[in-house]
């Protein structure tokens, strides 16, 4: 991955603002009752006002700006009539384009009251997250990465989903490399100043297993359990990393 500069840097941090606006929003608007296609609505709502483009909507033909999972889900869900209920647990994915550079990142929260066992799944896959962008640093490798995630996450108990990763960012949404939530320290590509990565651990609280359902997008955890995922899109710096997807 070429270094990036620092006007591309800037165009990064504009859509990481537009990223975390939505965010915001939506986080606002989840309350039971609420449907996900209604969360999309917010969403796409954000991305006008700001003159930005969805890097979701259309890709490989999805359908809406975000990707809302809930409870088993673990990512891809796709906004409908479903309603959320006091207790769910939902993961929101979205991203957007600024003059042709990309920004992506995901949170989960509860709904109304959830119990404690759902809310420490949230804080250890958040946890994760944060442990895996303090490991990128300049000379670091891919596997300091995921190593520092999949120990936060395995510590607590917890699976580390491998069959999807986070990756590299820039003037596509996916670009190269990928970057998993689990790894050897040490190994892997060589992490340098100037890199944009999206890190997103997915975590569930019973087995990694994972099932791809009919609709060919939305993707569930094999046990039915309960999945939280995380994501922000970094950049390495030489005074270490910086959160693009942050207000």
């Amino acid at each position: 991955m070429a270094r990036r500069s620092a006007d591309e840097l800037r165009k990064m941090r504009e859509a990481g603002r537009v990223v975390a606006e939505m965010h915001e929003r939506i986080r606002a608007a989840v309350r039971p009752g609420v449907t996900t296609a209604q969360l999309d609505a917010v969403g796409r709502d954000v991305i006008s006002r700001r003159g930005a483009t969805s890097n979701f909507l259309g890709y490989h033909g999805f359908p809406a700006v975000i990707c809302a999972s809930p409870n088993d889900v673990i990512v891809h869900g796709i906004p409908g009539s479903i309603i959320l209920d006091e207790g769910d647990i939902i993961s929101i994915d979205c991203g957007a384009v600024v003059d042709g550079w990309h920004g992506d990142a995901a949170f989960t929260m509860g709904v109304g009251e959830i119990s404690s066992e759902a809310q420490r799944l949230i804080d250890v896959t958040e946890a994760s997250l944060h442990a895996g962008i303090a490991a990128m640093v300049s000379g670091n490798h891919i596997g300091d990465i995921g190593a520092a995630v999949q120990h936060v996450v395995e510590a607590a108990g917890y699976s580390v989903v491998q069959e999807y990763v986070g990756h590299g960012i820039g003037r596509a949404m996916h670009e190269s490399p990928e970057v998993p939530n689990y790894g050897r320290p040490g190994t892997g590509g060589k992490l340098h100043s100037g890199m944009t990565l999206a890190v997103e651990p997915m975590v569930n609280l019973g087995t990694a297993e994972t099932f791809l359902t009919e609709d060919g997008w939305t993707v569930v955890t094999a046990d039915q359990a309960l999945s939280a995922h995380f994501e922000h899109t970094i950049a390495i710096t030489d005074h270490g990393p910086e959160i693009l997807t942050r207000l």
